[in-house]
């Protein structure tokens, strides 16, 4: 098979957005019977106001500890090179924020336990990344991912007559060795081991292990983890990542300080948190030529 992809461009989803409804106004004209419709878990939580306000939270000396020695020294010196992070990143793991810093790392210690809060970022699915101020949103859950999955799945099928595939992608990286999967952080997809924290982060960079975005849940529950993961890739590709790939990128691209972003200024960069994969079988040249808009 082979799969071709188109994303969806749509206002951003602040939250109280009824998310379902958009997401399927986007692929009404474009949806198959067979499709894969893939939508960002970020805008997902974002969305539902999954937020924490860091600014609001008080560090624990272990979150110090984390957010200046252990980010700052092991994560800037040695892992961040163990794992052949980019100069530019290490430059900035080297200078990490310790107030701002030891408050996240406070809510990664707090909701996600210690492995996940080693990771120099994202810990989890924490991420502030694509959201204004000093908020960061917090992961779905596997059952509850699994649980929206399926309702957009029926919804799709109910409003629009179309029996498609729902998978919830993020872009913290699943690593692969053959049919060995492991994630930093939970996934209900079968057959890839999550919640590994900073484990399956080293591993998976000190051993140049192929890395690809997370499937977090599916609402076909027998989706094989490979094909899971090539959807998930080829989602993103043609989706995006908005306004930055991280907190510095998104400061960086509106000249402002880490907590400075605004709602407005992520209204002015174009979102696409949909997106559908379609599945080509190889028969000949004339059916191998992808729908138009899917490439």
């Amino acid at each position: 098979m082979r799969l071709v992809a188109k994303a969806f461009k749509s206002h951003y989803w602040r939250p109280g957005t009824d998310f379902v409804r958009e997401a399927l106004r986007l692929v009404k004209r474009t949806l198959r019977n067979g499709d894969f419709l893939v939508i960002s878990e970020k805008a997902i939580c974002t969305a539902l106001g999954k937020l924490v306000d860091e600014a609001e939270v008080e560090a624990s000396s272990l979150a110090r500890f984390l957010a200046s020695f252990w980010t700052r020294r092991i994560w800037g010196h040695l892992l961040g090179p163990l794992c052949k992070l980019r100069p530019e990143t290490l430059v900035k793991l080297r200078s990490y924020p310790l107030e701002e810093g030891a408050s996240h790392k406070q809510v990664a210690l707090r909701l996600k336990g210690f492995l996940a809060a080693l990771m120099w970022g994202s810990e989890g699915g924490i991420d502030g990344s694509n959201l204004p101020f000093s908020l960061v949103s917090l992961p779905l859950g596997p059952e509850e991912a699994k649980g929206i999955a399926s309702e957009i799945s029926e919804r799709a099928r109910a409003e629009l007559g179309k029996r498609v595939v729902v998978l919830i992608v993020d872009s913290d990286r699943t690593y692969s060795l053959g049919p060995l999967h492991i994630s930093p952080r939970e996934t209900a997809i079968k057959g890839i081991i999550g919640g590994l924290g900073a484990i399956a982060y080293v591993i998976g960079n000190a051993f140049r292990l192929k890395g690809r975005p997370t499937p977090i849940a599916s609402s076909e529950p027998a989706l094989a983890p490979e094909l899971a993961l090539r959807i998930a890739s080829l989602a993103e590709k043609v989706m995006g990542h908005g306004a930055g790939r991280d907190v510095w990128e998104m400061a960086s691209r509106f000249g402002v300080g880490l907590a400075e972003v605004s709602w407005e200024m992520l209204e002015s960069v174009p979102h696409k948190p949909v997106a559908i994969v379609r599945a080509l079988r190889r028969r000949s040249p004339r059916h191998m030529r992808p729908p138009q808009g899917l490439s």
